[in-house]
């Protein structure tokens, strides 16, 4: 297991370095001089505009800026935005609004995906089935803008059942319409996966012995049944986190949730390099630290699997 968690750290580092590489590069290459919109519509002063370049290292050749840019990110400075801001100060903001969306999203997906792909599962070809397929099949084919804009304005405006927009986004009460939005679509493919395997794995050799030994449903359907079919859905879930954390983007700005989403959409249009790759470079550890935890459980999930 020793190894196997050493050999696993080891690759993360390529795709670290290639991630953050791909996106610094991507974001300076934009169009546009940052520093120069900070004048507004006036002309920037030629002098004040060096002094800033100079200040922020964008004087410097790229790949020179890229080279400083790592050294600092792996002394655990994020660098600093144009505001003179620390990126770091900004994601320590964002990041416990956006966590909490993402997490009620996933507990949302991982509680009502996994119930109704288990009973439509073991319903397999009824009339439970049927339904579920095409709910799935329907929250799929919907756009996720669209989604969260239906939602909004049946609930919030016309219904008033909750509020419209996040007017507090400490306050998790307001956070129920946009995790249920942000969680719809993994909570479609959640349900498929696990109603798939579930009606794979119920025909399996073991699940019919578990039954012959007289072991009661409830005992089969969850220590053996459910159990070995969740390594599919788990794969899915573990990858699906990093997602509900970057896909809020589109989610906090339907809803005016202040978390990362909001703060990476303002960088973008802002053109802060500095800003969207500290906050690109969170997510990606973000997405390598919920892989290995994947790979992990898969062992605790299924006993037969060893990692040598």
């Amino acid at each position: 297991m020793g190894r196997f968690v050493a050999r696993r750290l080891l690759q993360m580092i390529p795709v670290f370095l290639g991630t953050t590489a791909l996106i610094f590069f991507m974001v300076h290459l934009l169009p546009g001089d940052p520093l120069a919109a900070l004048w507004g519509d006036k002309a920037p002063d030629p002098v004040q505009l060096a002094a800033l370049k100079h200040q922020q290292g964008l004087d410097q050749p790229l790949l020179q800026q890229y080279l400083s840019y790592m050294g600092n990110l792996l002394t655990g400075d994020f660098g600093t935005s144009l505001d003179g801001r620390p990126v770091l100060d900004k994601i320590t903001d964002a990041l416990p609004v956006t966590v909490r969306l993402a997490l009620f999203a996933f507990a949302i997906e991982i509680v009502v995906g996994i119930a109704i792909g288990l009973f439509s599962g073991l319903r397999r070809g009824k009339l439970f089935d049927k339904g579920t397929l095409v709910l799935t099949l329907l929250l799929i084919a919907i756009p996720v803008p669209v989604l969260g804009f239906v939602v909004q304005t049946v609930f919030g405006q016309n219904l008033k059942w909750v509020t419209p927009t996040v007017q507090d986004s400490n306050d998790i009460t307001q956070l129920v319409l946009p995790a249920v939005v942000l969680g719809s679509l993994s909570l479609a493919y959640v349900a498929r996966l696990t109603r798939t395997s579930i009606a794979e794995n119920i025909k399996a050799d073991y699940v019919r012995t578990a039954v012959a030994k007289g072991l009661p449903r409830r005992k089969v359907i969850g220590t053996h049944l459910l159990r070995n079919s969740m390594i599919p859905v788990v794969t899915y879930l573990g990858t699906d986190l990093g997602n509900l954390m970057a896909g809020a983007i589109v989610t906090e700005g339907i809803f005016n949730v202040q978390g990362v989403g909001h703060a990476l959409y303002q960088a973008i249009n802002m053109k802060e390099g500095a800003t969207v790759s500290g906050f690109v470079a969170f997510l990606v550890l973000v997405y390598l630290a919920a892989g290995l935890i994947v790979d992990l459980l898969y062992a605790v999930l299924d006993p037969r699997i060893r990692y040598a």
